[in-house]
């Protein structure tokens, strides 16, 4: 087989169908996992890419990549002052096109979070109003609360996962909560990178009956007060055609935008009832919820039995309850945003026009329940794309992810789904990429004009017609210890993977290309050579030496990402991940750059990696 046959196979097997519903869909399991976030978390939303003068961790330059630095021109040998501007330069220099406040809502991604307030598993973890405070910190724009009655104060709603062991809290506490967010983002005109605070979308999710939600409403004025956008924005000059277009990002100041839920005559019960006839709990949704504990068993722990009890419990109940009527009172709040679970495929097909819906619709869809659309023909992905051009999309988790991981947040981010509702208690490859795209940002990112109003609804050409070259040189202070190693046994490595939308109509994938340098290994030998020659020349595992290039020849578009990894090559066990990072092509600063890398918490780390991008034609 020749090398070009060769290559095109080895293309066409890394094209991945990320709405698969089968089970084991991930590349790499160890690779993609990540660890529950804590109060040391930074990362999520964009906000981990500051200038090391307000970082918790100063970094340094081992002696080997000084030399390394040196020897390439990069920085004269001694030259103390070039050096430190080197590791204070930001790898990352957002466009400015991508931060313009004049476009209209649907036009940007935005940071999104799922069950904002769990702390950590999804069916038996605990809620907290803290959780509101430490997502909206790390970047996020659009929260999710799950209101509910509660029968020990009526007058006080609750918010927690329904049909679980969650614990609960009171919604006024949550209210408040974000309340303290918005006063403190406005007290400072700009945040350290210079972007002024934006917009917090609260995805709300009621399931309360009538008194409940005038409880929610009247909770909602009296803490929030004119911080709440209760009234559609009025513009000067506007006319009546223009009143009924949706708002531009930069009217909505830095106001809470509640989404509230629209329903449709006969509506599907959940997203994902159209998804298959198979009793595979694969095909359930995330945001159905209920109240009634006496079923679920009494475990704190979670054991696969007691999980898959619960989650059956969770269905049944879920399935028995009626979909809910939205007073006026609440219902007047969902200015631009009413969020609809759609019946048929009419707010994408033909003409796009939702039967008998809000003007301003938010289609509320899990991912399986998006696949089933995808799937129904060669160019519903496109419409789709168009369709959420001048529309919103929320997509959130399959029920299924109850141990908090994550549905692929590129595949969606290609389709122009505004809102890709991540589960942000865990910092795994989806947080990590979704880091990446918001970085430097206000949590809004203008999305790339083939899927803003006019465009064909297709992200790239579908060739290869780029290609990046990544000359990874080293690292310093790797944690090695972190990993439970001793330096003796470690043996780095970077492994970086390169994904991008698959840019053929109608594809409903993305192209996840892997690539690593050799494992870096101290040679004994070399531990007697004196004085800084040896350092430089035989530096220890924790601070390796690779200088490799790494190569992809890729399709062109704005959303292309790079995931780094640093791991440790194992004998005999499976490759631990010792650090992390995820960069959005389109910002990468040219030369030579220092990345921070974080952990499997999103926590800031004293390493740095000495990285090149060079990026060109084929």
């Amino acid at each position: 087989m020749s090398d070009a046959h060769i290559s095109a196979h080895l293309a066409r097997l890394s094209l991945k169908n990320v709405f698969s519903r089968q089970r084991g869909d991930d590349d790499d399991e160890t690779d993609n996992a990540g660890g529950e976030v804590d109060a040391g978390t930074v990362a999520g939303g964009g906000h981990s890419t500051r200038p090391t003068d307000i970082t918790a961790h100063k970094l340094r330059v081992s002696e080997a990549l000084r030399v390394f630095l040196a020897e390439h021109g990069a920085v004269a040998d001694g030259d103390e002052a070039a050096l430190h501007a080197l590791v204070e330069k930001l790898h990352v220099a957002v466009p400015a096109h991508v931060t313009d406040r004049s476009h209209p809502l649907p036009e940007y991604f935005i940071s999104s979070s799922h069950n904002t307030y769990l702390l950590a598993h999804q069916l038996f973890g605990a809620s907290s109003a803290g959780a509101y405070e430490a997502t909206l910190a790390a970047g996020a724009r659009c929260v999710e609360i799950d209101a509910w009655d509660n029968p020990d104060d009526p007058a006080e709603p609750k918010v927690t996962h329904g049909w679980t062991l969650v614990s609960h809290i009171s919604f006024r506490a949550v209210c408040e909560t974000i309340r303290d967010v918005v006063d403190r983002e406005s007290a400072a005109p700009t945040c350290g990178q210079g972007y002024a605070a934006a917009p917090i979308l609260l995805s709300l999710e009621n399931h309360c009956a009538l008194d409940g939600q005038r409880r929610l409403a009247t909770i909602m004025r009296e803490v929030w007060g004119d911080r709440l956008l209760s009234d559609a924005v009025a513009v000067d000059g506007e006319s009546e055609a223009d009143a009924a277009a949706h708002v531009r990002l930069q009217d909505l100041g830095s106001k809470i935008v509640v989404i509230v839920e629209y329903h449709l005559p006969n509506e599907a019960r959940d997203s994902d009832d159209s998804s298959s006839s198979s009793s595979s709990s694969e095909n359930e949704d995330g945001d159905g919820d209920g109240d009634n504990l006496e079923q679920i068993p009494s475990a704190a722990s979670g054991s696969p039995e007691e999980e898959e009890q619960a989650r059956q419990t969770y269905k049944a109940q879920k399935k028995a309850v009626p979909a809910a009527t939205i007073i006026p009172e609440l219902a007047e709040l969902g200015v631009y945003a009413q969020s609809v679970k759609p019946s048929d495929d009419s707010w994408y097909a033909g003409a796009q026009q939702l039967r008998n819906g809000p003007h301003h619709h938010l289609i509320n869809v899990s991912e399986a329940g998006l696949a089933t659309h995808v799937a129904r023909g060669s160019t519903s992905a496109a419409a789709i794309a168009r369709h959420n051009a001048g529309h919103l999309m929320r997509v959130f988790p399959k029920g299924t992810r109850i141990s908090s991981r994550n549905l692929r947040p590129l595949a969606f981010w290609a389709l122009g789904a505004q809102v890709a509702a991540l589960n942000w208690q865990t910092f795994g490859a989806s947080m990590q990429l979704n880091e990446a795209l918001f970085a430097g940002t206000a949590g809004y990112v203008l999305k790339p004009a083939a899927l803003r109003a006019g465009g064909s609804g297709v992200v790239g050409s579908g060739r290869r017609n780029k290609r990046l070259r990544l000359h990874v040189a080293g690292a310093t202070d790797v944690p090695v210890r972190e990993a439970g190693d001793e330096d003796s046994a470690v043996r780095p490595y970077v492994t970086c993977s390169l994904l991008w939308p698959s840019g053929s109509e109608g594809a409903a994938g993305v192209v996840v290309e892997k690539r690593k340098t050799g494992a870096y290994r101290q040679h004994k030998t070399l531990t007697f050579l004196p004085g800084r020659g040896g350092e430089a020349k035989n530096p220890p595992p924790s601070c390796p030496l690779w200088d490799e290039t790494l190569e992809w020849e890729y399709d062109e578009s704005e959303l292309v990402f790079v995931r780094i990894l640093i791991k440790s090559d194992d004998r005999f066990a499976a490759n631990p991940v010792l650090a992390v990072a995820a960069v959005r092509l389109l910002y990468v600063v040219p030369g030579w750059n220092f990345i921070r890398m974080l952990d499997l918490k999103g926590r800031e780390t004293r390493c740095s990696l000495l990285l090149k991008f060079d990026i060109g034609d084929v």
